[in-house]
């Protein structure tokens, strides 16, 4: 899949705004959100429940409140920052294998009766996607990346443990289970197109 961030005329500007339409997108949906008193959420992941399943679409773009999105924004632009400066199909297919590994994963095995949303399952994705990249390419630039990553957000992995009340771990940890694969499979189809093994 070729997107147009990859070719040589792709510009940094491009590739910022690309990321950055989801992430409007999440602030507009708060906004909306609030003012309709949180009634959005109910769109969310909602663990075993036929009409919680569509919250796999939706919940990465609605959160609890304005101090669930902020805390997810940095990340968000970081790690998608260094996934869509290389390549813009990267980041496509990354956030939507994680999307998918956390919403299901989520809908799977959270408690019943409960509502997930939140972009971090994504979040989680991303930094499976860079930490595991490095293994998977077995090239220089790749390995040194990761290993720089895990040295800034190597941290972020107690997230993907039960622990903190309200936090949806389980989101954490498949997406970050989707963002490992997203790395295996990208990569494997670049070999294979290339010829190498």
């Amino acid at each position: 899949m070729r997107l147009p961030g990859d070719r040589a005329t792709g510009t940094l500007r491009a590739k910022f705004i690309f990321l950055s339409l989801p992430l409007l997108i999440m602030w507009v949906v708060e906004c909306l959100n609030f003012v309709a008193g949180g009634a959005l959420d109910q769109f969310g992941i909602v663990p075993r429940s036929p009409d919680g399943l569509t919250g796999i679409i939706f919940a990465p773009f609605l959160h609890a409140s304005f101090t669930h999105l902020i805390a997810n924004t940095l990340p968000y632009l970081t790690l998608g920052w260094i996934i869509v400066l290389r390549r813009t199909s990267d980041f496509v297919w990354a956030s939507l294998i994680a999307a998918l590994a956390a919403g299901i994963g989520t809908w799977l095995v959270a408690p019943a009766d409960t509502v997930h949303v939140g972009a971090s399952g994504v979040i989680f994705g991303y930094l499976g996607f860079l930490l595991s990249r490095g293994y998977f390419e077995r090239s220089l630039p790749s390995i040194l990346l990761s290993i720089a990553i895990g040295v800034i957000y190597g941290s972020l992995i107690w997230g993907v443990l039960p622990g903190q009340s309200g936090i949806s771990w389980q989101g954490h940890l498949f997406g970050f289970i989707g963002g490992i694969a997203a790395a295996r499979i990208l990569t494997r189809n670049r070999l294979g197109a290339s010829g190498q093994r």
